[in-house]
């Protein structure tokens, strides 16, 4: 059994990276450089946009009075960059001497405000709360930490991991490293490491490491059935997404199949197998993921909002459209119809705002 102070420890022993020039990319997140949405988000902004104090002062005349224009919030909110959230956020402070945010707790209610709490708050600050949730819930919730760790930029997750810190005043690296309700010492290791990453990222890959860490990923995972090797936990928790894909590749290409659908077969007996899945396919393909999370949340018996709700606030400003892609290639629907069967009102409005036009 290894200690916390252990799975720290174990972080900085990550060999060098050699590089040669391949290319890949990666999206930007929300509330990174720049305002506008990026090429493959969902939302839809307006043309000129208003001001923050305009919006504000929009969103007061919303919120006063008998009853609440649920509507002018999601047209105003739901069309805005995160960005340009966190000005109206400053405006109405500023002018109202009140926190929009808790302005929106008090008005609203049920999974519409879970929603628009959730769209409206600081990306950063929205994954150290989900972070710090799933931490509660034990490892049935494993999944959220591992989205927060491997679906976003290296510098969004510094940016997550400082708003950890400020909220919770402890490190989100450590919290990982002492949850007792993970109860399995590899997957706690894993998940340190995957938190406490600070990717490469640029575009650069080494085509000579991408064959050898794919013979340590095969020997691992097929010869050893050890999904959560120590060189798997290595090469994942520490290389460049584009080093990542080129090594996945190189697996494919080597040995005939593709190493998520090895881990696939795996998965239904094997949990540790199901992790690894998880975080390859939010480092390398995160459409792929997050089109299942939308599509578990729906079918079967009722719907889980707290799961469909978090994968489309998270991805409406990064790669929805892909989200959408791959949903309607995979499950032959799409997600704006599989949303208005299973949801209704402004919950409805405010997610298929988010989710954008099919």
């Amino acid at each position: 059994m290894c200690c916390w102070r252990c799975c720290l420890e174990c972080i900085h022993n990550i060999p060098p990276l050699n590089l040669l020039f391949i290319h890949f990319s990666d999206p930007a997140l929300p509330g990174e450089a720049g305002a506008a949405p990026a090429s493959m988000a969902s939302i839809s902004v307006p043309n000129p946009v208003p001001s923050a104090t305009e919006d504000a002062e929009n969103i007061r005349k919303a919120v006063q009075g008998w009853g609440t224009d649920e509507k002018a919030l999601i047209e105003i909110l739901g069309h805005r960059t995160a960005a340009q959230r966190a000005e109206i956020a400053v405006a109405y402070e500023g002018l109202y001497n009140e926190s929009l945010l808790d302005r929106l707790h008090s008005e609203l209610s049920g999974d519409f405000r879970s929603a628009m709490m959730l769209w409206t708050a600081d990306p950063a600050a929205r994954d150290a709360k989900l972070a710090h949730k799933a931490m509660k819930k034990g490892e049935r919730y494993v999944w959220v930490l591992i989205e927060v760790a491997c679906a976003s930029t290296p510098d969004h997750l510094v940016a997550v991991r400082k708003a950890y810190r400020e909220a919770y005043s402890a490190s989100l690296e450590e919290d990982v490293a002492a949850c007792p309700l993970y109860k399995d010492p590899l997957l706690k290791q894993f998940l340190v490491r995957l938190v406490s990453s600070y990717r490469y990222s640029g575009e650069l890959v080494d085509a000579e490491l991408a064959r050898a860490e794919a013979a340590e990923l095969h020997d691992a995972v097929v010869a050893r059935k050890q999904p959560l090797h120590g060189d798997v936990v290595r090469i994942v928790s520490s290389r460049s997404k584009p080093q990542l894909k080129a090594t996945l590749e190189r697996y494919r290409q080597d040995h005939g199949k593709a190493i998520d659908e090895v881990l696939e077969e795996e998965r239904r007996s094997d949990q540790l197998a199901a992790v690894l899945k998880t975080a390859v396919w939010c480092l390398t393909s995160p459409e792929k993921h997050f089109a299942e999370v939308i599509r578990s949340s729906i079918v079967g018996l009722g719907t889980d909002e707290e799961s469909l709700t978090r994968a489309v606030v998270s991805r409406a400003e990064i790669d929805m459209k892909k989200v959408k892609e791959e949903y309607k290639a995979r499950y032959r629907k799409t997600v704006t119809s599989d949303i208005n069967g299973d949801t209704s009102g402004y919950y409805n409005g405010i997610l298929l705002t988010l989710v954008g036009p099919e």
